[in-house]
């Protein structure tokens, strides 16, 4: 019988999985999506993330939570700030969502990422005193938000309210980039709870590994895959209160169940630290595109396969074995009329990205690439 491991989550005094289940890349087929939410709560998760924006996941995790499955869970749900156009929008929202999970409150509520705009929205239309009010009329029971952007905008976030929760994204390439691990420090030591997004990259991490690293993993004398390894630099950390999996097969949750039986903090020796040192440096050699595959940047209005594209570079740029073949595309990875050459710069996507990639010159820089390999 797996036994998860919990946490505090800040200040709160809530105890939490230290396994978060995230609601955005479920399966296609409901029921399958339903039976592993509720895998995940029989086997101790009891921290679910889903949102407003993450198409159908509010729906189903609602339905998944029928039975008394919702008594065992913390919800955290996400308001999307960026459709807010007056105050009483907030409220607008969140009562969808409700009605979407079949509940009558929030255990964590989020104002959704907030990047320079977002932040400027939220003050704009005073989405703070939004929370506050929520929380008086027992909708929401504790007040968050998630950030990609800069630790000084961060920061700046962070010191102007009473938040209880913040979420980044943190993974073994991003220590430095973001939030960071300085972030990370900076909000638990005020006694914010930390989850963290994105331990994957939204799994690009894992798609076409460099030989090296897996050199450097089958030669370690403790055994652990490389998904093992970046839950573990996490889990070492004990500003960290929840590290969320988007998991998209019961296999994946099965395997993720497995790794956080024993997520405990402060368990990395010197020897294990320096292996992921290595491992960092063997990405950060590679030339690769951050993308996650979150797919905020769809739909292109010039029909072009943004993410598709990005993770078909990415491939090809930790390989390096192998020319791309046929980039006037195939129907297997860009269908025809999907290409990076078909980017007028419209910037669309640019304001959707939480990364804060510059999509235009990407997109054009990644063609000139393909195209030179043609040749």
């Amino acid at each position: 019988m797996i036994m998860m491991t919990y946490s505090t989550f800040g200040k709160t005094g809530l105890n939490v999985s230290r396994f978060g289940l995230g609601c955005m890349r479920f399966p296609d087929n409901e029921q399958d999506a339903i039976r592993m939410v509720r895998y995940a709560i029989d086997y101790g998760v009891n921290y679910l993330d889903t949102a407003y924006m993450y198409k159908d996941s509010e729906a189903i995790t609602g339905r998944a939570l029928r039975g008394g499955y919702r008594d065992r869970v913390y919800i955290a749900a996400k308001n999307p700030v960026w459709d807010v156009e007056k105050h009483a929008d907030y409220e607008k929202y969140l009562d969808e969502e409700l009605k979407r999970l079949g509940t009558d409150y929030i255990d964590v509520y989020l104002l959704h990422n907030l990047n320079h705009n977002n932040w400027e929205s939220v003050k704009r239309y005073d989405g703070l005193t939004f929370l506050d009010k929520m929380v008086r009329k027992g909708k929401i029971r504790h007040k968050a938000f998630s950030i990609h952007n800069t630790f000084e905008a961060f920061k700046e976030i962070v010191d102007i309210f009473d938040w209880e929760m913040a979420q980044i994204q943190l993974n073994i390439l991003d220590e430095h980039r973001q939030v960071g691990v300085e972030g990370l420090q900076y909000a638990a030591d005020k006694g914010v709870a930390m989850v963290v997004m994105e331990p994957l990259r939204g799994g690009s991490l894992l798609t076409n590994v460099p030989r090296e690293i897996d050199e450097l993993i089958s030669r370690f004398p403790e055994k652990r895959s490389l998904v093992e390894w970046c839950f573990r630099w996490l889990y070492n950390k004990s500003e960290v209160s929840v590290i969320l999996s988007g998991t998209s097969t019961i296999d994946q949750l099965k395997d993720n169940l497995r790794i956080f039986e024993d997520a405990h903090p402060d368990v990395m020796n010197e020897d294990e630290k320096a292996l992921i040192r290595q491992i960092q440096q063997v990405y950060e050699s590679n030339n690769s595109i951050g993308c996650t595959g979150c797919k905020y940047c769809m739909p292109c209005p010039q029909n072009i396969s943004i993410p598709e594209i990005f993770k078909l570079y990415n491939s090809y740029m930790l390989e390096k074995s192998h020319k791309i073949d046929k980039y006037v595309y195939n129907d297997a990875i860009v269908p025809n009329a999907k290409g990076a050459d078909r980017c007028v710069a419209c910037g669309l996507c640019e304001s959707h990205c939480p990364q804060g990639l510059e999509i235009s010159r990407l997109l054009k820089d990644v063609h000139a690439v393909f195209a030179s390999e043609e040749k």
